[in-house]
């Protein structure tokens, strides 16, 4: 009787290769996750003596920081700084990224050392955040170069201050996370276009389609894919902004957000509840974020997914 050749099952081993990746995954990330939810139902505080206090379970931190007990909405407010400015920057980044993405990919004109403007485009988001930040508010300082410069000019008057403008100061941070990121997503959309099969623009112009329209009924369909995840990503690190909101516009005594707390964005203020000891409201704070972050990327999933239409049923009777 013949013997079996034994074989080697070298599937096991691929689940061996990925079992840090999830082990990691478990204890960095969804346990912190599942534990913020426990966390956001507590009564969870520090007494002036630096002890944790915990009373129990119960939903007074959704209504305290909603303010439904009558208190003030910090939420709302910070809510809409934080859209705000996430608003401001990435529509215009997404427009110059589909420009810029579409111009260097474009096979009619073979720009020459495409690959030197990739890397200009990208290098501002090799920069440090903290870096970027120090060096817009030494530039539109009150007696930084361009607003001199600007007074000279005469373009703002001679007592104006950035710094103190709530409309200033968001454009500003706007601005920076634009300057920032308008490179990662032009790479992005690049690497989609490139994706897309050029017989499909080869016969676009054999009909006789010119630049825009090519644009317009092939590169942008095709683009979908793509432009969902740059949406997507760029809603949860917009809503999550904190680095250049927390170290552009700060005051001596170390006060964040000004003017006024206009520039204060949701992040910052669950890292103002964390210092303060209100644990279980920063935490609820980072649910309500949460929730939001998923509504927005489910209506983007809706809206720009690809739907299979059910095909039409028969009517009965009818012939065949």
């Amino acid at each position: 009787m013949a013997k079996k050749r034994r074989t080697v099952e070298y599937g096991r081993y691929g689940y061996i290769f990925i079992a840090p990746f999830f082990l990691v995954y478990l204890i960095f990330q969804f346990w912190p996750l599942i534990y913020t939810f426990i966390l956001s139902f507590q009564d969870v505080y520090k007494d002036k003596y630096g002890v944790m206090v915990d009373n129990g379970y119960s939903f007074a931190n959704f209504t305290s920081v909603l303010g439904l007990e009558g208190g003030n909405s910090y939420v709302m407010q910070y809510f809409g700084n934080t859209a705000i400015m996430w608003v401001c920057n990435f529509v215009p980044q997404i427009l110059l990224s589909l420009l810029l993405a579409v111009w260097l990919t474009d096979t009619k004109y073979k720009l020459k050392g495409s690959g030197a403007y990739k890397i200009l485009i990208y290098l501002p988001n090799i920069i440090t955040a903290a870096s970027v930040s120090y060096l817009f508010y030494s530039l539109f300082g009150l007696n930084g170069p361009i607003t001199l410069l600007l007074k000279d000019w005469g373009v703002i008057g001679a007592s104006y201050n950035f710094m103190d403008s709530t409309a200033a100061t968001r454009g500003l941070i706007s601005f920076i996370n634009f300057w920032m990121w308008y490179g990662n997503t032009t790479l992005l959309l690049i690497a989609g276009v490139l994706g897309i099969n050029p017989s499909l623009f080869e016969a676009a112009d054999i009909d006789g389609a010119n630049g825009f329209q090519k644009f317009l009924h092939v590169t942008l369909p095709m683009l979908k894919p793509i432009m969902l995840y740059v949406l997507v990503t760029s809603a949860i690190g917009g809503l999550q902004m904190y680095d250049i909101p927390a170290m552009f516009n700060v005051k001596a005594q170390g006060v964040v957000g000004m003017p006024d707390d206009t520039s204060t964005t949701m992040t910052m203020y669950i890292r103002r509840l964390t210092s303060s000891g209100s644990m279980g409201r920063a935490a609820a704070v980072s649910v309500i974020l949460f929730i939001v972050t998923l509504i927005i990327s489910l209506l983007f999933f809706f809206f720009m997914g690809d739907r299979e239409k059910k095909p039409k049923k028969a009517k009965k009777g009818a012939s065949a």
